[in-house]
C-alpha cells in the first residue's frame, strides 16, 4: 500500500492510488446517511488562503469512497498540501465536516 491515513492526515506516494471509506456523522455523533439529491465533494489546495483550488473530486453517495487516481496527483510537487470534504444537503445546508486537513503527496522512486 502506497499511502498511510492517520486521524484526518493522508500520506501518499504521488501518481499512485489512494482509496478510502468516508462516514459522516450528525451533531449527535449519530452516522449519516445521504440521500438522493445529497452530494459530497473533496477539494485540495496548496493553501487555504488560495483561491485556486487543485483538486476537486465528487465522493458517490451510494459508495461514500473517495479515489484519487494516479493522474489526480502525478504533476504535483512533493510537500504538503491542505483539504477538506463537504457535505452539501438536497435542502442546500452545508456542512464541512472534515476540515483543516492535510494530504502529503510523498516522493516515488520511479
Amino acid at each position: 500500500m502506497s499511502y498511510k491515513v492517520s486521524g484526518t492526515t493522508i500520506t501518499l506516494t504521488r501518481g499512485d492510488t489512494f482509496m478510502a471509506q468516508i462516514s459522516v456523522a450528525d451533531s449527535k455523533g449519530n452516522p449519516y446517511e445521504p440521500s438522493e439529491g445529497d452530494s459530497i465533494r473533496f477539494a485540495m489546495k496548496a493553501n487555504y488562503t488560495d483561491e485556486d483550488t487543485l483538486l476537486v473530486k465528487d465522493i458517490p453517495i451510494d459508495t461514500m469512497k473517495l479515489i484519487l487516481n494516479p493522474e489526480d496527483t502525478k504533476d504535483l510537487a512533493f510537500g504538503t498540501y491542505v483539504y477538506d470534504i463537504q457535505l452539501t444537503k438536497a435542502s442546500g445546508e452545508v456542512d464541512t465536516f472534515i476540515t483543516t486537513s492535510k494530504i502529503k503527496i510523498a516522493e516515488e522512486v520511479c
